[in-house]
């Protein structure tokens, strides 16, 4: 019985071995996505698909599985063979905020996923279509509460980060203000352009619409200013305290995935977030680069559920 224990063993060991040395040679890699093409967990990917798809030798294919809230995609990442030949873009909504919107998510975040590495974090922008009577967000205030439940904001979804940096905002300000959820955050911002809606707290891919003069930013919702708006204030200096949102965005992968495929993609997005040309990429794209072990941003994950806990609650929604 103790030779064929250590005989498992000495295979389990041996079969480690081959797959550090084999992975990822056999197929290529898919990296989901749970949300549309064009949104901010979207973007992510693709700027670090590709340099990690050379880095590794093997080709990566951007797989976008939207719906629900990104929780489609990511029950489908949960329930994938954990081969390391599937990976997950995650995000704020469905790895933080879904388990205290929906009664039933059909994955749990912290069991049936593994964290990677966290890559990046944007802050959450008060934007207006270019053409709103609104410069400043005093003149917002002002005109909503005199005229409470006439203006409208987009998000992509309930639950997303836009929903509830804007939840977050309205108790700030002290006014009324009406949600109106699209199914990502390209058709939100699309509409904001045209004006169908008043208002969005976007996340940093409003940026080439607000250098197209097609959208017009207020304030940014972060503890300091944006390096990609240093002209636009954060809502602490006009005086609207408290108003700290932003979205997230780290690698994943089924659990169970072996930890040699884990260290590697770990180890080679860390140097593709220390290479000049990521940095400078991310800055266009007003993010704040991450990094670090998959420890680390377990830990992260586990605090920002913590802390959207009690934001969900009062921005009153709730999903089935």
């Amino acid at each position: 019985m103790r030779a064929l224990k250590w005989a498992v063993v000495l295979l389990a060991l041996c079969s480690s071995a081959a797959l550090a040395q084999s992975w990822p040679a056999a197929q290529p890699i898919k990296l989901i996505v749970p949300w549309p093409p064009g949104g901010g967990v979207d973007t992510t990917a693709r700027l670090v698909a590709q340099p990690l798809a050379e880095r590794l030798h093997q080709s990566i294919v951007v797989d976008n599985r939207p719906g629900a809230g990104g929780n489609i995609g990511t029950e489908v990442a949960a329930r994938t063979k954990p081969d390391g030949y599937t990976l997950l873009m995650g995000s704020i909504s469905p790895n933080a905020v879904n388990v205290w919107l929906y009664s039933r998510l059909g994955f749990d975040p912290v069991k049936d996923l593994a964290p990677i590495v966290f890559v990046s974090s944007v802050p959450n922008i008060l934007v207006v279509p270019a053409t709103s009577p609104f410069n400043t967000v005093h003149d917002l205030i002002e005109y909503a509460k005199a005229n409470p439940g006439k203006l409208d904001y987009g998000s992509a979804g309930v639950g997303s980060s836009q929903h509830l940096a804007a939840s977050i905002f309205k108790t700030a300000a002290n006014i009324e203000i009406v949600h109106v959820p699209y199914k990502g955050t390209a058709p939100a911002e699309s509409d904001l352009v045209g004006g169908h809606v008043q208002m969005m707290l976007d996340t940093t891919t409003c940026l080439p619409f607000i250098a197209a003069g097609k959208m017009k930013a207020l304030a940014v919702a972060s503890k300091a200013r944006n390096p990609a708006l240093p002209n636009v204030p954060t809502f602490d200096e006009l005086g609207i305290k408290g108003v700290y949102a932003s979205s997230w965005y780290g690698l994943m992968a089924p659990a169970g995935t072996p930890r040699e495929v884990i260290d590697r993609v770990n180890a080679e997005t860390n140097a593709i977030l220390k290479t000049a040309e990521m940095k400078k990429r991310m800055t266009e794209f007003g993010a704040e680069i991450g990094g670090g072990t998959p420890e680390e941003f377990a830990r992260f994950m586990a605090d920002e559920t913590k802390r959207y806990e009690s934001v969900v609650k009062a921005s009153g929604a709730k999903l089935d």
